[in-house]
Formats: C-alpha cells, sequence, structure tokens
C-alpha cells in the first residue's frame, strides 16, 4: 500500500476507521486508512484520538496539549499538573505525576481528577463505561454523563479535583491488561498470563488459555468472531456470540425480562456455556433469590434438554 516516512512507535486508526495516525520521533503523520494518502502531520510527543472521529489530541511537550478538530487546531491548553501522557475516548485523559485528569473535549474544563497512574484507557461504544487499567490491576469505572451535565449547570459538587460523580468505580480486578476492547457492555482483555477473559457486570469469564502472547486487533458482530495476532503476524479467532454476551450482561444487571427475551435467540450448542455461566451465578452470588429469574433458569433448563 505504501511506506511511512517516519519511524512509528504507536499506529492507530480513528473511531471510523476512515483514517490512521502514526506517532514516533516526536512527529505524527495522519494518512487516509484506503490510500495511505498524506492528510495531516506535525509535531507531537503522543496521539490520541476522541470518540468523535473528526477529532483528536496531541501532546506538545510535558506541559502543553493541543485539541484539533477536522485537521485544524481548536484549543491549546496546559493541564495543572502537566501532561505525561494522553489517553482518547469521550474525555480526553490526561496522566502526570498527581494522578489522571478527565477534560472535557469541547471545552477542557476538567471533569474529573483520580489519584490512580494508568497504563492503558478503554471506553465503551456508548461511553457510559471505561477500564482504567495500571501496572498491577484494573478499574470498571461507570461515566455518570447526566450527574456531569447537572453539576456543570448548578456548579454543585465541584472541587478542585472536578465533578464528585463523575464516576462510579463497579469493580477492580487484580490482573494486568496487555490489550483490551469493548464489545457492548462486556470488556474483553488479554492478560499478563496469557489468557483470553471477559468482564461482564463483576465476573471474569475465560475464553480461553493462549500459549503465546498474543494482541486483539479487534471483533466483527456479523461473524460473532473476535480476532487475534502475534508478532509474527500470525491470526487466530474465537467465536464469540454477541446474543451470550447481552444475555450474560442483562442477568448480571438483574434486567431479568431482557435476560428473557435474549434467550431465544442464543443457538442451542450454547447451552453448556450458559449452564457453567448459572452454575457460577448460582453458588457465587444471591441471583437465584430473585422470582423473576425461575422462569429464565427453567427455559435454559428446557433449552438443554431439547
Amino acid at each position: 500500500m505504501g511506506s511511512c516516512e517516519i519511524y512509528p512507535q504507536t499506529i492507530q486508526h480513528n473511531p471510523n476507521g476512515r483514517f490512521v495516525v502514526v506517532c514516533g520521533d516526536g512527529e505524527y503523520i495522519i494518512y487516509t486508512a484506503m490510500a495511505l494518502r498524506n492528510k495531516s502531520f506535525g509535531s507531537a510527543q503522543e496521539f490520541a484520538w476522541a470518540h468523535d472521529s473528526s477529532e483528536y489530541a496531541i501532546r506538545e511537550s510535558n506541559s502543553v496539549v493541543k485539541i484539533f478538530k477536522n485537521f485544524k487546531e481548536k484549543k491549546s491548553f496546559k493541564p495543572d499538573f502537566g501532561a505525561e501522557s494522553i489517553y482518547g475516548g469521550f474525555l480526553l485523559g490526561v496522566r502526570s505525576v498527581n494522578g489522571l485528569a478527565f477534560y472535557d473535549w469541547d471545552n477542557t474544563e476538567l471533569i474529573r481528577r483520580i489519584e490512580i497512574q494508568p497504563k492503558h484507557i478503554f471506553w465503551s461504544d456508548s461511553g457510559e463505561l471505561v477500564c482504567i487499567a495500571t501496572e498491577e490491576s484494573f478499574f470498571i469505572l461507570k461515566y455518570l454523563s447526566e450527574k456531569v451535565l447537572a453539576a456543570q449547570e448548578t456548579h454543585e459538587g465541584v472541587t478542585e479535583d472536578g465533578i464528585e460523580d463523575a464516576f462510579e468505580v463497579l469493580g477492580e480486578i487484580q490482573e494486568i491488561v496487555k490489550t483490551g476492547l469493548w464489545v457492548g457492555d462486556c470488556f474483553i482483555y488479554t492478560s499478563s498470563v496469557n489468557r483470553l477473559n471477559y468482564y461482564v457486570g463483576g465476573e471474569i469469564v475465560t475464553i480461553a488459555h493462549l500459549d503465546r502472547t498474543m494482541y486483539l486487533l479487534g471483533y466483527i458482530p456479523k461473524d460473532n468472531r473476535l480476532y487475534l495476532g502475534d508478532k509474527e503476524l500470525n491470526i487466530v479467532s474465537y467465536s464469540l456470540l454477541v446474543s451470550v454476551l447481552e444475555y450474560q450482561t442483562a442477568v448480571m444487571r438483574r434486567d431479568f425480562s431482557m435476560a428473557d427475551k435474549v434467550l431465544p435467540t442464543i443457538p442451542k450448542n450454547r447451552g453448556p456455556e450458559l449452564h457453567t455461566f448459572w452454575k457460577n451465578r448460582a453458588s457465587s452470588s444471591k441471583l437465584l433469590q430473585y422470582p423473576q429469574i425461575l422462569s429464565i433458569v427453567l427455559s435454559l433448563l428446557f433449552n438443554l434438554e431439547s
């Protein structure tokens, strides 16, 4: 397809896949993804795409961050405690010696400062969930956008560290995330011990034990397949049904009416997988104490026997 004019340290597609950026040697170049035509370039220590595919940020130095919209500079600001690294997504993340700060892409207003040193940050497509991975563990947080909007209007609950109720911590898992991505409300990741897992509603489900280090490449919903690659460019894929993930998410959220609707869409050959899921729920939680769930359990058992 073509060659790159710099030695890339990072390569990232924007959310809609139309553009790809390479960053390295203190520079960045944005190419069109299909023809590798040079679209924009400049100086940067680091680059991060926003959830809006037309927006991105660069870390110009350890003190200056610039935001661009449609390849034109929109805003430049100096984070209070400097900028050692930046992260894209629904909010602009900036890491400093004091921790992680999330900023609004539109006006660079501080949303929340958190005492954590992230290595990776992964946002779900809805912008409602975010995974913050550190050197030792990872946290799943829920972004409370309605409370953020209310606080911005009333200025209540706003401190020097931002909006107090901006996030709700849903869980902390003592595992090291190497690569990760979201499929709906499920966070899929490869761990430091070469396991392919996903997190759903506070539970960890293992998809596979990998025999070598592999990296998540992406998920194709229409194929219900998850793709991984290694450094030798070998590609492997695993079957992962969206309907199973939706079902498990609904159960863990105690949205039993939704779980009941999703259940008939799951192929019967996935019965053992759901059976294991329910065995774990029955032994480790109190879900079966809810009367709404009995019909779902009976439906599952019927599907397994028929």
